[in-house]
């Protein structure tokens, strides 16, 4: 193989990027692999692993140097697949590589090879997604169900108990039960409407609905549990934002599985979200007016 006599310090630079980057890959490809029970997915991201060394080698060819991978990535990644699945983080993998693309072609003139690498890597992109079928990715429909339902009925009832009550001790018991019961007529109804629909796996749509609310609940009411009892405010707006964490972080992994944009279902969800806990945080404060509620 003929080589270039020479290159500059920034592309010298950047293939040592690229030769760590593709050996970590490699590594955290093959510990799918052997975790996977299909054996035809198994032999697939086995390729796509062994493939993935190939190109660390050809960049070793020219850096001349002996690159390890990235264990911290490493661990990270094999952390999110044991919380998120393994669907998400090749396809988190995949759309990092296709960001660094546009680093390849820069390199395209000096390194002959580079043009197999970035076909080779389109390649995987069509592999991955054909052998994708992570039995979660079936419930994401009542995953949705569940979080969605929890963020409109959970943020709605305590953006209104809370200038009812001003005590965060009773509007996170209020909460809690509210919470609670509410888990389990969702899980209920999720579980007699699959079923009217002929689904076999009704049962298991329906934890999936009911362990995504009550999830939801928890992280809704623990800024209630962490403030003292006078400062409602505070928790209130705490919890606001973490209604928006929640919102981000489950659209962001419906995005990555499902490639689909991310902005679009984000601002809708914030935008449901945040309009129904407004109009029942004034509800909440016109009720304790009228009534003149005063909890002390």
């Amino acid at each position: 193989m003929k080589k270039q006599p020479s290159h500059s310090a920034a592309s010298q630079k950047l293939m040592l990027v690229f030769q760590k980057d593709e050996i970590t890959s490699s590594c955290i490809y093959n510990r799918f692999a052997r975790h996977m029970k299909d054996q035809k997915n198994r032999n697939v991201v086995e390729r796509i692993a062994a493939d993935e060394l190939k190109h660390a080698e050809i960049w070793k060819q020219y850096t001349k140097q002996n690159v390890g991978p990235d264990r911290l990535k490493i661990f990270w990644y094999s952390l999110l697949t044991y919380l998120l699945g393994y669907t998400f983080v090749i396809k988190l993998l995949e759309l990092n590589e296709f960001a660094g693309i546009k680093g390849l072609q820069s390199l395209k003139e000096e390194i002959p090879e580079v043009g197999r690498i970035i076909a080779q890597e389109e390649e995987h992109e069509k592999f991955l997604i054909s052998l994708l079928d992570e039995e979660r990715l079936n419930y994401v429909g009542a995953m949705v169900l569940g979080l969605n339902d929890a963020l409109v009925e959970l943020t709605g009832t305590i953006a209104g108990l809370t200038f009812v009550l001003t005590n965060t001790t009773l509007i996170a018991m209020a909460g809690i039960i509210t919470g609670i019961a509410a888990t389990l007529s969702m899980a209920a109804s999720n579980y007699l409407a699959e079923r009217a629909d002929g689904n076999p796996n009704a049962l298991k749509a329906s934890v999936y609905t009911g362990f995504t609310y009550l999830f939801t609940v928890i992280f809704l009411v623990l800024p209630y549990l962490l403030f003292p009892e006078q400062m409602f405010v505070p928790a209130l707006i705490c919890m606001i934002g973490v209604v928006i964490v929640l919102i981000a972080v489950f659209n962001f992994y419906i995005a990555v599985v499902k490639s689909e944009p991310f902005l679009p279902k984000f601002f809708e969800m914030s935008g449901i979200s945040l309009s129904v806990a407004l109009i029942s945080f004034l509800i909440g404060l016109a009720a304790k007016m009228c009534f003149g509620i005063d909890v002390g």
